[in-house]
Order: C-alpha cells, then sequence, then structure tokens
C-alpha cells in the first residue's frame, strides 16, 4: 500500500466494529411472532436501529435507558406492547457478545507496535467483557458513562483526544459506521480514518475515509 498511515494512536468503536453487534437478531427472536413477515421485521429491526441512534444524541443517561426507551419507541411506532423485561434482557445480552471473526488475528499484528484505544457507547459494567473477548491488549478503553456524552457527538470525540493528550491529525480512528463515529471524526479534524465494511452501513464518500473489508486491511493500512 503505497500510503502508510503512522498515528500516535488508533482509535476504535467497538460495537460492530470489533465485537459483533447482535441487537437486530435479538430483535428478530424476541418479535418473530408478532411480525412474522421477513420484510415487516428488517424494516421493524432498521427502525429500532434508528431509535437506538436518536436516543444518543441528547444529554447522557445510562446505556439501559437507551436501549429500553429505543425499543419502546419502535414498539409504540408499531402498535406492539412493549414489555420492559424485554428491553432489559437486550441490554444484559450486550457483554455476551464476542468478535468479528477476523478481530484477534488482524489486531494482534498491530497491538505490540501501536497502542489501541477504545471508545465505545456502552456502559462501564458491559465493556470490559467484550473487550476481554477480543484477545489484544487495549491501552486506553473510554466509555461514554465515564465522559457522559455518546457518540456520534462531538464532545465524545473531544473528551477521547484531550485524555489522550494528543492532536486530532495524530490519530487513526477506526469503525464501521459513518453515523456514529467517521462524520464526527472528520469534523473534528482527524485526518485519518478507515472504515470496515460489516454490511450494516454502505461506504460515505467525502469524508477522507480509507475503506477496509477487515482489520487485516486495517494492519495493511499501517504497514503491518
Amino acid at each position: 500500500m503505497s500510503d502508510i498511515m503512522r498515528p500516535k494512536y488508533i482509535t476504535f468503536d467497538c460495537y460492530g466494529t470489533l465485537t459483533n453487534f447482535q441487537m437486530g437478531t435479538l430483535a428478530r427472536e424476541a418479535f418473530a411472532e408478532q411480525i412474522p413477515d421477513a420484510k415487516r421485521m428488517a424494516q421493524f429491526v432498521q427502525d429500532f436501529s434508528a431509535y437506538r441512534f436518536d436516543e444518543v444524541l441528547g444529554e447522557w443517561k445510562p446505556y439501559d435507558q437507551v436501549i429500553r426507551t429505543a425499543l419502546a419507541r419502535t414498539c409504540a411506532r408499531w402498535n406492539l406492547t412493549y414489555d420492559d423485561t424485554v428491553g432489559q434482557r437486550f441490554y444484559a445480552a450486550v457483554p455476551t457478545w464476542g468478535p468479528h471473526p477476523d478481530v484477534t488475528a488482524g489486531l494482534s499484528r498491530i497491538a505490540d507496535k501501536i497502542p489501541l484505544v477504545i471508545y465505545s457507547n456502552a456502559a462501564g459494567d458491559q465493556i470490559m467483557a467484550n473487550v476481554d473477548k477480543l484477545g489484544v491488549p487495549f491501552a486506553h478503553v473510554f466509555t461514554a458513562e465515564r465522559f457522559k456524552v455518546y457518540k456520534p457527538r462531538l464532545a465524545a470525540f473531544e473528551a477521547m483526544i484531550d485524555t489522550l493528550g494528543c492532536a486530532p491529525e495524530e490519530l487513526l480512528h477506526v469503525s464501521s459506521s459513518f453515523r456514529y463515529d467517521l462524520f464526527s471524526a472528520s469534523f473534528m479534524g482527524i485526518r485519518d480514518k478507515a472504515f470496515i465494511n460489516r454490511g450494516h452501513e454502505p461506504y460515505t464518500p467525502g469524508y477522507g475515509a480509507t475503506e477496509v473489508a477487515d482489520t487485516h486491511g486495517l494492519a495493511e493500512l499501517v504497514g503491518l
């Protein structure tokens, strides 16, 4: 690869990018009887995703409230009865999820040469269970709960950059989501960005992100 990136830190989104985020799978299982049609179920899953995004755009609140409120709003839109025990079950499932198949091997090529950092919208009592399953060391694991701000808000990126004590141009930020990460990273002046295409969001041109298929492609991006 001709243009090798040389960041001081590589910063990551966790859920969806590294951890196999399975909210859609859970929704399909939990509402299978109420929404048997596959096309309608796909729309229900999309609506649930949209409401989760909407719930993190305001003032910080605990992540379990984000999940439960988003699911309640989705059910209301679909004229379905919301059961809070179902919403809590979604939240409780998050720490059980492991990485995408490429992650441990791909990041192992990088971890002892460039410090790896996570900023996740997860709660503090969730995230380390997921990080431990990634199988590589991380120099820092930051959460929205710690800084009281969710991505994609710019304050989340400001908090991460200030805590690391580096300039935006010294980072390579990596995500499978433009909505949650890469638009904001671009707005914050993070020049080097990588989009890992996990199939749940399309690549968006014009924001300076390099598309890679997986973490092995990321390792090649930094010459490893």
